[in-house]
Order: C-alpha cells, then sequence, then structure tokens
C-alpha cells in the first residue's frame, strides 16, 4: 500500500542521506582512483544502489553500506578494466601478427619471384641439377640418375648454377 505521505518522508530521508553522505563517497572513490569523473560516477552509483535497499538500511548503517558499495564498485570497475585491456592487447597482438605475416608473405612472394626469374634465366642443365637437388632434395647420385649424366656433371653444374644465381641475386639487390 502506497501512502502518499510516506513517499514524501522517504524523499526527505534520502536527500538528507545524500547531503551528509555524497561528499564522503566521492572522496573515497576519488581516493580510490585518482579520477575526480570517474569517482564521481561510482559515487552516485554506489548511492542509487544502496538507496533502493533504503527500507531494508537503516540509516545509522546507510554510511557503511555505501562505503562498502563504493568500494566494491571500484574493485568491479578496475577488474573490469583489466579485463578490457587484456583482451585489447590479444586483439593488438593478433592484428600484428597477421601484419607480420601479411609482410613476410609479400617479402617471400618478392623472394620467389625473383629466385624464379634467376633460375629460369640459367642454362638448362644448371637449372635441372639445382631443382632436382635442392627442390626435389635429391642426392647428387639420384640427380645424376634421372638426368642421365655422370655425378661429376651434376656437381659442376649445380656448383656453376649457384653461383651464377647468387650474382643474379646480388646485382638484383644493388641496384
Amino acid at each position: 500500500m502506497n501512502v502518499p505521505g510516506h513517499a514524501a518522508r522517504r524523499d526527505d530521508r534520502l536527500a538528507e542521506l545524500f547531503r551528509a553522505e555524497s561528499a564522503h563517497a566521492v572522496n573515497l572513490a576519488y581516493l580510490l582512483t585518482g579520477e575526480r569523473q570517474l569517482a564521481e560516477d561510482l559515487a552516485q552509483e554506489a548511492f542509487l544502489r544502496v538507496a533502493g535497499r533504503l527500507r531494508d538500511v537503516s540509516p545509522d548503517a546507510f554510511p557503511a553500506y555505501l562505503q562498502r558499495t563504493v568500494v566494491n564498485l571500484v574493485r568491479s570497475h578496475y577488474r573490469h578494466a583489466s579485463v578490457r585491456r587484456r583482451h585489447a592487447d590479444r586483439l593488438r597482438a593478433a592484428a600484428e601478427r597477421e601484419q607480420q605475416a601479411v609482410e613476410v608473405a609479400s617479402m617471400t612472394a618478392d623472394i620467389d619471384e625473383r629466385l624464379w626469374n634467376a633460375l629460369a634465366a640459367l642454362p638448362v642443365r644448371q637449372r635441372e641439377a639445382i631443382v632436382c637437388r635442392y627442390y626435389l632434395d635429391m642426392s647428387e647420385q639420384q640427380t645424376a640418375d634421372t638426368l642421365g649424366v655422370r655425378v661429376g656433371t651434376v656437381k659442376s653444374a649445380t656448383s656453376r648454377g649457384l653461383q651464377t644465381l647468387r650474382a643474379a641475386l646480388d646485382r638484383e639487390e644493388v641496384s
């Protein structure tokens, strides 16, 4: 049952408690956070929470409830801020890893293209020897058998081909 006079007394009591305790609540929150605006917001939130339970809280216990609520709200604020910070850090790290992967892929593509062009410019026998030895990971004997040449021919073709590749890639880096 709502009695009109009762609501007015409750509002007067609430206004009186607010005048008496709001500055203390803001100061407590400020001392815990070091931020004036945040302290005011947290103190207001604490007051609203405790005021919502006004009929359960005696006027003598109101300041203690209000202080405890301010402390809990400050803790909650920093706990949530920490979670947000960790989440943002994970997102930032993932974005950095993705950017590095893009850069590596770009560099790899550039190196692959340069290497492919230099390899394509080699004489056929040198290119065949290098592809069998390094791309197919064949031994010198396996390469010789595959190409139908002697092992010495594979060794010299591989050596000359690598020397030509190095020179071509070095020239490209300088220019």
